[in-house]
């Protein structure tokens, strides 16, 4: 009896131990205040950050008498989605810690270096950033300030993010005191990422989600809709104006969503159960933890039962207390682009030992289905017509179909400072990607958002055709 149970607390012991290797040994070792990443550091230099196609993003350079330099050939270009190491970890940096302080070269291999007193050379991961794409999109926001997130939609691949404000990481110790001295707010500083970390009103891009209420709520009769805006609406007291009180008449539902009506869903706030309103909002990720690889700021919707109808109005059109960030957009974008399935966004592709061999790789995982596969259907022809017809039609002759959501989100009376959205999804049925884009007080989605959100798309499939040319698959 006592064999037996020696037996099973041996083999309780191995599981764990395989459980702890594969499982939290990452985890631990990423807790920066785990001791054993000195130990780490000593024995081994620290791998390289690696785009898709396998180009250097982040590497460290041994000088001569051993001092180590942790370099990023890009600069800016990466600074926030890959980070930095050596005032603590932000980032790749970060999120790959564990992998990066680890060597995978041969026992041998790392007996000689032991013998010889040199360090073993680190793993590399291998990112799913796209360099083409990532300068494109840092490109196009310019001397913005915002964000840009490119997902793609059947994988949950991070193919972009872009933060501005940015820094060049490879001069963070020098200029330390002087970026965290930029601000004294931390959503100001320019070390934030505005891409995960920064909460804003949605505007009118939250119109989507209005409108996925509105269909829950009326199923047999949601396409019935019609409404005559006269460029305002006004219940009691407080009165809800189009963007540059423009009238838009008569308009069904279709219309409505495509000339981003706000009178229109406003009237349609004040119809919408609060409770299953927050409900539906919960199920896309609000006040919930999101699937993020990085650091992020949580989503929050709020609507009381009892709210009055000037904060279900605003709610309504995105301009209550609701606030979002850019990549948790890009996750309802890429939701609805597939099938209402969510794939897990995720930036680390494999893991290659220092001499190349491949260590391990990190597979699509679903996080779970935000809406039907009906909803998803109907919410992209709606978008659709956002770029047929509506706010978003600078997008219309790409050659190829796109649904978007532009949104222009008001926080002060000078709605030249308004915040401009664009979040919409490539609908080719071949590698469509969503794309979100967030530009701090600049003015209207149509105007600011939507170009950027044009060249993104052109780079991705302009690059896309060029590659199935060589390939032979055209």
């Amino acid at each position: 009896m006592i064999t037996y149970l020696f037996i099973g607390l041996f083999a309780l012991m191995i599981g764990y131990l395989i459980y702890f290797d594969a499982v939290l040994s990452p985890e631990v070792i990423n807790n920066p205040y785990n001791s054993r990443l000195d130990a780490f550091a000593e024995r081994n230099i620290r791998g390289n950050i690696l785009s898709s196609d396998g180009t250097v993003l982040a590497e460290t350079k041994v000088a001569s008498d051993g001092a180590e330099t942790r370099e990023y050939p890009y600069a800016n270009l990466f600074a926030h989605v890959v980070g930095y190491s050596t005032r603590g970890n932000t980032g790749i940096e970060q999120l790959a810690n564990y992998y990066l302080l680890t060597s995978s070269i041969s026992p041998t291999e790392q007996l000689k270096n032991q013998v010889k007193n040199v360090k073993n050379q680190g793993d590399d991961v291998v990112t799913t950033l796209d360099i083409d794409l990532q300068r494109t999109a840092y490109d196009a926001l310019g001397k913005n300030q915002g964000a840009v997130v490119v997902l793609e939609a059947s994988t949950g691949r991070v193919l972009a993010m872009v933060s501005k404000p940015d820094y060049d990481p490879g001069t963070i110790n020098e200029k330390w005191d002087t970026l965290t001295a930029e601000s004294s707010s931390e959503s100001g500083s320019v070390l934030y990422n505005r891409a995960t970390q920064g909460l804003y009103a949605p505007g009118s891009t939250f119109k989507i989600v209005t409108l996925l209420e509105y269909m829950r709520e009326n199923p047999d009769s949601y396409a019935d809709f019609s409404y005559n805006c006269k460029g305002n609406v006004t219940e009691g007291n407080y009165t809800i104006s189009c963007y540059n009180k423009k009238a838009h008449g008569s308009e069904d539902l279709t219309k409505a969503f495509a000339k981003s009506c706000n009178s229109a869903f406003a009237t349609i706030g004040l119809s919408l159960d609060e409770s299953l309103f927050k409900n539906t909002c919960e199920e896309l990720l609000f006040n919930t933890e999101l699937p993020s690889p990085l650091t992020y700021s949580k989503s929050s919707f709020s609507l009381k039962t009892d709210a009055t109808p000037a904060e279900q109005m605003m709610t309504a059109i995105g301009q209550g207390k609701t606030v979002v960030s850019p990549l948790h957009m890009a996750l309802i974008g890429s939701a609805i682009a597939n099938d209402g399935v969510l794939m897990k966004p995720y930036l680390l592709e494999e893991v290659r030992s220092a001499r190349g061999a491949t260590v391990k790789t990190f597979d699509t995982e679903e996080y779970g289905s935000l809406m039907t596969a009906d909803e998803a259907a109907t919410l992209t022809e709606y978008m659709k017509a956002v770029v047929e017809s509506g706010t978003g039609s600078k997008l219309k002759d790409l050659g190829f179909e796109i649904a978007g959501k532009t949104g222009t989100a008001e926080y002060t009376s000078d709605k030249s400072k308004s915040h401009a959205w664009f979040v919409g999804f490539s609908d080719t049925g071949d590698r469509d990607i969503a794309v979100c884009v967030l530009v701090e007080e600049r003015g209207s989605g149509s105007e600011y958002a939507v170009p950027i959100a044009r060249q993104i798309f052109q780079e991705w499939y302009g690059n896309k055709a060029l590659n199935d040319l060589m390939n032979g698959t055209e």
